[in-house]
């Protein structure tokens, strides 16, 4: 199962997480990260990174942020990979 970023990422997007990832499958939705399901390769590099807790496999997401599920499959299907958006700012 893939690993879903959840609410405590709004605001925040640290993104030590991204830092951490061997398959760079975190995505920027602007007010926070997302992780594209179909790229994760479940290897919960990210979870320890998080500063805020907000990384859960998809399976361990707290009742109260399910939908989290939900919208990472949405927004990181049609957002820029932020190592390809770090990569062009150079």
């Amino acid at each position: 199962m893939p690993h879903v970023i959840c609410e405590p990422c709004i605001g925040v997007k640290d993104r030590s997480c991204q830092e951490v990832c061997p398959v760079e499958c975190i995505y920027d939705a602007g007010e926070q990260l997302y992780i594209h399901p179909d790229e994760c390769i479940d290897c919960g590099a990210c979870v320890p990174a998080c500063p805020v807790n907000a990384i859960f496999p998809e399976e361990d997401v707290p009742e109260e942020w399910r939908a989290y599920i939900g919208k990472n499959r949405e927004w990181a299907r049609t957002l820029p990979n932020v190592h390809v958006l770090q990569e062009g700012q150079a």
